[in-house]
């Protein structure tokens, strides 16, 4: 079972002490795709509809609501400031919690918020030194930047599966998901940030192996396609 907020858990500090997040990319490869990533996502969160937002997803702790509200918190506004080695909680920053879905022309604004965040990212500025995503303290911007990937990936298919949408991963991109995954799967799951890994052929297509590797079944269904 998925556990889906990661960023929102302190021990995201004791994770990005002992992970190297994409050990196996150069930086320039990971931020590459950051654009692609964010469009992904964008593609998803268009397609999800108020009469959706009650809906459950792979997330047991997260309906599509809140977890729409959860990606456009930490891809739109704090994953921008983050890139930017902006503090936490600056005075002109809205709150976690903030309810974005109840803003006129939510997702057009989403979708505008999170080209601003991969743009960010994909300059090599960001990925230098250490920033903060919350206000659990500085981390690698790298670590950060995996993060980042992960929410617009990872919490794009939560949203994808769970509104009947099919999410656009390339080979590139779901490289770069796995590679920052794999380094810091086993701590993150000694800690609960993912759940249990969920086995995967190794045949299978690489994004599904990530998914396998962050606690998600590639198979989940929505409840209603049960009946």
């Amino acid at each position: 079972m998925a556990r889906c907020r990661v960023c929102s858990i302190p021990v995201i500090v004791v994770l990005s002490t002992v992970s190297d997040g994409n050990r196996g990319r150069d930086d320039v490869e990971t931020r590459s795709v950051m654009a692609r990533a964010s469009e992904s996502a964008v593609d998803i969160v268009r397609g999800v509809g108020p009469d959706a937002f009650g809906g459950r997803t792979p997330c047991p702790e997260l309906k599509v609501g809140a977890l729409l509200n959860h990606l456009i918190f930490f891809t739109g506004v704090r994953g921008h400031a983050a890139g930017l080695k902006q503090p936490p909680q600056a005075p002109n920053e809205v709150a976690e919690g903030h309810d974005f879905t109840a803003e006129p022309d939510w997702a057009e604004a989403y979708a505008a918020r999170s080209a601003a965040t991969a743009a960010v990212w994909s300059a090599p500025e960001a990925w230098a030194g250490e920033t903060a995503l919350t206000g659990s303290g500085r981390m690698p911007a790298r670590f950060i930047g995996g993060i980042v990937l992960g929410e617009w990936l990872l919490h794009g298919w939560d949203l994808a599966v769970a509104t009947g949408q099919k999410m656009n991963v390339d080979d590139e991109l779901a490289a770069a998901l796995y590679e920052d995954i794999a380094g810091k799967a086993e701590m993150a799951r000694q800690y609960g940030v993912f759940g249990p890994e969920v086995s995967v052929p190794p045949t299978a297509p690489l994004f599904d192996r990530a998914l396998g590797l962050a606690g998600r079944d590639p198979s989940w269904k929505r409840p209603t396609d049960h009946m």
